[in-house]
C-alpha cells in the first residue's frame, strides 16, 4: 500500500468518525452518511471525499452545503488525527452508484418475477 492509499483510507475512517459524532449543523445532523471513498491529488492539496446518505430524499443539495460550510471544523478535526504538513481542502461529493446499483437490482427482480410468473 503506498503512501497515497494510506493517506485515503484513514482520511475515509476519520471522516466517517466525525460526520457521525461531530457535526451540529442541522442539514447534517442525525442523518446516515456514509463515507464511500475519499482520493487525494498528488500533491495532497484537495482530497475528494464520496459520500452517500440514507434516504436523502431529495436533500442532496442541502446536505452537501451543510458540509461545505462545516469544511473548516472537519479539517480542524482531522488536524488532530491525522499527521499531514497540510490538511488537504476537501471536496463532498454525492456518491450516486449505491443508488444506482440499488435501481439495476430492482430491474433484475422484476424480470426474474415476470419470468417465473409466464413459466
Amino acid at each position: 500500500m503506498n503512501r497515497y492509499e494510506r493517506i485515503n483510507a484513514e482520511l475515509k475512517k476519520q471522516l466517517s468518525i466525525i460526520l457521525r459524532d461531530g457535526i451540529n449543523d442541522p442539514r447534517v445532523a442525525g442523518k446516515m452518511i456514509c463515507v464511500t471513498d475519499a482520493k487525494v491529488d498528488r500533491d495532497l492539496t484537495l482530497a475528494q471525499v464520496y459520500i452517500s446518505v440514507l434516504n436523502a430524499n431529495g436533500q442532496e443539495k442541502d446536505i452537501l452545503d451543510g458540509l461545505n460550510s462545516a469544511e473548516g471544523f472537519i479539517k480542524s478535526c482531522l488536524k488532530t488525527r491525522i499527521k499531514l504538513r497540510n490538511m488537504p481542502a476537501l471536496r463532498f461529493i454525492f456518491d450516486t452508484s449505491l443508488d444506482y446499483g440499488m435501481k439495476i437490482e430492482k430491474i433484475l427482480d422484476d424480470i426474474q418475477k415476470k419470468e417465473e410468473s409466464s413459466n
